[in-house]
């Protein structure tokens, strides 16, 4: 089911399909820090990814499932849409099921490798910030 997710939304860009993969009051957490992201948030989210990036192709190589749960790393492979650039990013995903649809998930991805990849953070942003210094942007 994450695989038809990912593949199906993500990949394919097909913002209707999330409706047959996620229940209409589920709200994703982790995705965007101090924000739930629901159903609607999910259409908006795959079309701002999707203008920023190119063919999107996405991993799963561990899966552990345990009962009505699912839980994948991911690995995330795409580009950037104005020069072409290899991108790759990892990501971790619980989501729990019922009737066949998503009814409770919990994310985490790495958007500091992610914009750094992109050009939109200074590379090493972890490890700068780290030492307790601050990014500026003028």
């Amino acid at each position: 089911m994450l695989k038809a997710w990912y593949a199906e939304v993500w990949e394919q860009g097909n913002a209707d399909a999330i409706q047959k993969y996620f229940s209409p009051d589920t709200m994703a957490e982790g995705l965007i820090p101090e924000m739930q992201v629901g159903p609607d948030d999910f259409r908006d989210l795959v079309a701002a990814f999707r203008h920023i990036l190119g063919e999107i192709r996405v991993e799963l190589p561990k899966i552990i499932e345990d009962g009505n749960w699912l839980s994948a790393i991911l690995h995330v492979h795409t580009s950037r849409a104005d020069n072409g650039a290899p991108i790759e990013v990892t990501g971790q995903v619980m989501a729990r099921f019922r009737d066949g649809k998503m009814v409770e998930t919990y994310n985490q991805f790495d958007f500091i490798s992610l914009f750094e990849q992109l050009g939109q953070f200074p590379k090493d942003t972890l490890p700068v910030c780290m030492t307790g210094q601050r990014l500026d942007w003028a």
